[in-house]
Parts: C-alpha cells; sequence; structure tokens
C-alpha cells in the first residue's frame, strides 16, 4: 500500500495545503469552518518526513500545478501561523495558532474534544481546578459550556475565573495535564508553553451555557470578583445585542435560522429588538411572523432560551466567517 493511501482524510487534506503553497491554502481556509480549520491545522503541524511520492499519491491531477511551490524545506510551526494568520487575520488567528501547536501531538486532548460533554465532567470533576481550567480552554466554547452545566456548582465559578486569568501556561502545569492525559486517556503529550484562555474564552464559554448556570456563575463572580466579572460581561453577546447588527447582518442572518426557531426565541423580546427583525423581512413575511407571535400558545422559558441560544451559535458562526460583524456588550467589535 502507498504511504499516501495510509494516511487519514484530514492528513491528507494538511498534506494538500502543505503542498500548494501559503496563499492557496490561506484561500481555502477562509472557506472552512474554524473547527475545521483547527483540525486541518494540526495535521500540517504533525507532517513529517514529507516526500514528493505521498504528495503525487495525494493531489496526483494537480502536481504539476504544485511543483517548485510546496514548502517542505520550511519550519511547519512557521507555514502553519502564516497561513492562518493570512487566511483569518491575526486577532482571529492568535488563539487558534496556539491550540493547534500546542496539540499537535497530543492524543489524549484530542480524544477529550470526541468524548460526549458528561464524560467530560467525570473525568475533569477530581482534577485540579488549574488544570480544568486550561483543558476546558482547549476545547470548542459550546462544548466547554456543556462540560461546565455537569461539573459541580461550587467548582463553576472557580473555574471560569481561572480561564479568565489564563495567558500563558506554566511548564509545572503542562506537566501535570501531560500526566492526566497519559493516565486518564492512555494518551501521550508533547507540549510547551503557549497563550490560552483569557476573558474572551470565558465570556464565550458562558455565552453557550445554559442561562440559568450563566446567572449563577455571573453572580458569584460579581460577589468575588467585580471587575473581571464586568470585563467577561463586557466580552458577552446575548441575544439582546442583535438590535445593534446592521441591516445587512440581520438580513444575513434570518437566512440562516428557521422561521420556527425565530419564532420561539421572540417570545418575551422587547418591542426594539422584534422591529429590528421585522424591518429586515418582506412586508409579507413580517406581517406573517407578527400574526404568529400573537397566535402563539406559551412556551417553556427553557425552549426560548435554547432557541435563542441556537441563533447566537448560528451569529457566531457567521461571525467568525467574516459575513457579519457582531457587538458585545461592551460596544466592541468582535
Amino acid at each position: 500500500m502507498a504511504e499516501s493511501e495510509k494516511l487519514s482524510g484530514v492528513d491528507r487534506a494538511g498534506l494538500l495545503l502543505l503542498a500548494v503553497g501559503q496563499k492557496r491554502a490561506a484561500q481555502i481556509l477562509k472557506r472552512l469552518s474554524l473547527r475545521d480549520v483547527q483540525l486541518v491545522g494540526m495535521a500540517m503541524a504533525r507532517l513529517e518526513n514529507i516526500r514528493a511520492e505521498m504528495v503525487e499519491g495525494v493531489v496526483a491531477t494537480f502536481l504539476e500545478h504544485i511543483r517548485g511551490q510546496t514548502p517542505f524545506g520550511a519550519r511547519a510551526d512557521e507555514y502553519v501561523r502564516e497561513v492562518l494568520i493570512e487566511a483569518l487575520g491575526e486577532d482571529e488567528a492568535a488563539g487558534l495558532i496556539d491550540r493547534i501547536l500546542l496539540n499537535r501531538n497530543s492524543r489524549g486532548i484530542e480524544q477529550l474534544k470526541w468524548m460526549e460533554p458528561r464524560a467530560i465532567a467525570e473525568l475533569l470533576r477530581i482534577e485540579h481546578p488549574q488544570i480544568v481550567a486550561i483543558l476546558m480552554s482547549l476545547l470548542e466554547p459550546n462544548q466547554a459550556a456543556a462540560v461546565l452545566e455537569y461539573l459541580p456548582e461550587m467548582m463553576r465559578c472557580d473555574i471560569v475565573m481561572r480561564i479568565a486569568g489564563l495567558e500563558t501556561v506554566h511548564p509545572d502545569a503542562l506537566k501535570e495535564l501531560d500526566a492526566v492525559m497519559e493516565e486518564q486517556l492512555m494518551g501521550k503529550t508533547s507540549l510547551k508553553s503557549s497563550r490560552l484562555g483569557g476573558v474572551e474564552k470565558a465570556a464565550e464559554i458562558l455565552n453557550m451555557a445554559d442561562s440559568s448556570i450563566e446567572a449563577q456563575i455571573m453572580e458569584k463572580l460579581t460577589e468575588r470578583a467585580p471587575d473581571l466579572a464586568q470585563q467577561i460581561q463586557d466580552k458577552m453577546f446575548v441575544f439582546e445585542d442583535l438590535v445593534q447588527l446592521d441591516d445587512r447582518s440581520v438580513q444575513t442572518l434570518l437566512r440562516e435560522i428557521s422561521t420556527d426557531t425565530l419564532l420561539l426565541a421572540l417570545r418575551g423580546t422587547d418591542e426594539a429588538l422584534r422591529q429590528k427583525i421585522f424591518g429586515n423581512m418582506s412586508r409579507r413575511a413580517a406581517e406573517m411572523l407578527r400574526d404568529d407571535l400573537e397566535a402563539a400558545p406559551p412556551a417553556k422559558l427553557s425552549e426560548v432560551e435554547a432557541a435563542q441560544k441556537e441563533i447566537l451559535q448560528v451569529a457566531k458562526r457567521l461571525a467568525d466567517a467574516g459575513e457579519i460583524v457582531l457587538v458585545g456588550g461592551g460596544d466592541e467589535l468582535i
């Protein structure tokens, strides 16, 4: 069997991006979700000993177009950084680059990312809070938010505070993380000090958490660290903030969500947000939505909040893709 045939699909994608050059790779990455960018970026970072026959097996029909352009002599770290910065911009790429390079040889952490939130919480509840904070920072915000709900209530505020305070990871903490992953998930890691976490990460996780969990944590944060709580609050994007979107962004968002979800999410919202939504629909669609809202039976608060969270996730995805611009509670573009 040829060596290229032994590669996984994501490794083949990583090899292809290494082969086509930075500019072409950046253009491809722009069209992927952040999750896919992370997976492919990790594959690119861990590929070693690349030979011409491996490239030929993966991109045979395009071989003539990429000869002489493949950066096999360059350091993979620098290549990944430059490609991601060009694809996503320096601010958007910064945290993602560190997560990719931090995890490139960490099979244990990658396995963690594919586990059910309840199982992750069971694994983490007995670990040191700093280890929990580091691991939560390495998860996608929606997954970390789900894990947060399964952690004991007494842990949640402390974990969010630690995530918000993370900037660089001390080598001792990484050694402990390495040992935990090796013991619990039978994975082997080779990690170095890197940036992760921070106020924005804590805000993203809380944005995705259940509203009751979010309220509990923010209440305790306000008591224990009011300045930090305000910083996190300023970075959070809540459903009511949709009223601050420009009309084009609202129209883009509306095309991505179902009428049923929108109908449920608009229960109990203020008139300003409703008018913002109605104003970016056709007259007939707006009239039908108004009528449906007036005739709709009562809904459970949990169902309304779930619909709002779903719309916020779509909005965040569109913002990550550069299709809309979100404005958080602190009037800062995010």
